[in-house]
């Protein structure tokens, strides 16, 4: 009896790692597919397969960006669960499949499971910047109320970005009156600073003076900064002593934008590049660091750099989102980490695999090489974005070799890191990034739908906002996973 009980155990024991194994087979040949960019059978044949893989299978139907693949995720949008609706809607997305949004639109406002609500409407919003003509007033109106009502405090925020896709619409003044009424009722702070995102981003002109002199004194830092950039869009010379008030704002981001909108006001170029510290900015106070001798990048020592082979990638467990938190967040759990030694200080910055697997394992390989040691902030634009990753300093160089874009539902929040990319004629050219990367210094929300995000910064964000131009890395390196 005894014997028939361990065989019966062992028997289980080996069904569930033959299990296992097939599950990592499946996962390896959807990173596969997803590299190469093709639209391979076994990603439609796995829309069918186990929960998490089947969400794994859409985002990448979605990433190879073949319109081919639409069909088949259309006819699991309304999938029994919720993680797979979730991750077919965000697809649909990312393929900017016009038949789709009506159903979506429907699953943004009525779904039961938030998750498939944040996903759905940030869909919408893609959809509708890739063709406008399909922005009408009755789909603006059902945006609004996702933003304006949804449940879920991230839903609202999230739906509250994407009403920038009907910023050029007739009734914009409509959106704009609506998110003035928003921010004044809102009590949830994310709620709060997305609504201001999307005045500065499509609605500075449409929204009443007196609002905008209120927000820029709010509560919330980031509401400040949003008002400031907004009073910047609107270029009104007449406003140039209410934006002054900014630049006694206690926060150093709203100082900057202050004075940038002071810029705008007097028709003045923007600053593209901080070179040196403007006098009377009063930024954080950092640690002294000591005399760091100066460090020469090495990338090419050894073994020719390549980009990350998808065959022998490490894999990870696919993310099936239960909630939209699942969607705005990382997963639960270590993360890897690296700390960026630079010569005003250190910033720890905790990586996201599970989201960009791709993107973290080439990041982590070049820090190893010591490839972006000694590397220059080549580009510092204020209270927007701080890059690197260029060992010739000028902006144009790299390892030789380009990544493919690993696209997902994070937001570009404050403290993001992603991957730089080239541009033709003012647009991102997508799957052209390698080495270089940015942090974010404040909400980027516009930029989440071209660039990978693939971890933010856990400690060490003021020292970015120490940084000018002749600012340098010291060394990159990998520290304890958290």
């Amino acid at each position: 009896m005894k014997l028939f009980a361990l065989l019966t155990m062992l028997v289980a024991l080996l069904s569930t790692f033959a299990a296992a194994s097939e599950e990592t087979d499946a996962v390896r040949a959807i990173e596969i597919a997803e590299a190469h960019r093709q639209l391979d059978q076994v990603l439609v044949t796995d829309l069918d397969a186990s929960p998490a893989l089947a969400a794994r299978a859409a985002l990448a139907i979605g990433r190879v960006k073949n319109i081919d693949g639409a069909p088949p995720l259309r006819a699991h949008l309304h999938a029994k669960g919720a993680g797979l609706r979730a991750m077919v809607a965000y697809a649909l997305g990312l393929l900017a499949d016009r038949a789709s949004l009506r159903d979506l639109m429907m699953l943004a406002r009525t779904d039961k499971n938030s998750a498939v609500r944040y996903a759905a409407i940030d869909a919408v919003g893609r959809i509708v910047l890739v063709d406008p003509h399909l922005a009408t007033a009755a789909l603006a109106n059902d945006a609004l109320i996702v933003a304006r009502a949804d449940a879920d405090p991230l839903v609202r925020a999230h739906g509250v970005a994407q009403l920038d896709a009907f910023r050029s619409t007739p009734f914009a003044r409509t959106i704009a009156a609506s998110l003035e009424r928003a921010l004044d009722q809102e009590r949830d702070e994310t709620v709060r600073w997305h609504t201001a995102w999307a005045i500065f981003r499509g609605f500075a002109n449409a929204v009443d003076a007196s609002f905008l002199t209120r927000a820029l004194h709010d509560s919330n830092e980031t509401v400040r900064v949003e008002a400031a950039r907004a009073w910047g869009r609107r270029s009104d010379v007449a406003a140039a002593a209410i934006v002054r008030t900014g630049l006694d704002d206690p926060s150093w981001r709203v100082q900057f934008e202050a004075r940038e909108a002071l810029r705008r006001i007097g028709r003045l170029t923007p600053t593209e590049h901080l070179v040196t510290m403007p006098r009377g900015v009063r930024l954080p106070k950092i640690p002294a660091v000591a005399a760091r001798p100066s460090v020469s990048p090495s990338p090419r020592s050894g073994v020719a750099l390549q980009a990350p082979n998808p065959a022998t990638l490490a894999l990870v467990a696919p993310v099936l989102p239960a909630s939209a938190s699942d969607l705005a967040r990382p997963q639960p759990g270590a993360h890897p980490r690296v700390l960026v030694t630079t010569t005003k200080g250190d910033v720890v910055v905790r990586m996201f695999p599970e989201w960009a697997p791709g993107t973290v394992a080439n990041f982590l390989n070049l820090a190893e090489r010591g490839y972006f040691n000694g590397n220059r902030w080549f580009r510092i634009v204020p209270d927007f974005v701080v890059q690197t990753g260029d060992p010739t300093d000028n902006g144009e160089g790299d390892a030789g070799y380009t990544i493919g874009a690993e696209e997902n539902p994070l937001e570009q929040r404050s403290g993001i890191i992603a991957m730089g990319l080239n541009y033709v004629d003012g647009s991102a050219v997508r799957d052209s990034a390698g080495t270089q990367f940015y942090l974010t210094l404040s909400p980027q929300l516009h930029l989440d739908r071209d660039f990978s995000v693939f971890g933010e910064v856990s400690s060490g964000f003021d020292v970015l906002a120490n940084l000018i131009e002749s600012d340098r890395i010291t060394s990159v390196s990998r520290i304890s996973d958290g």
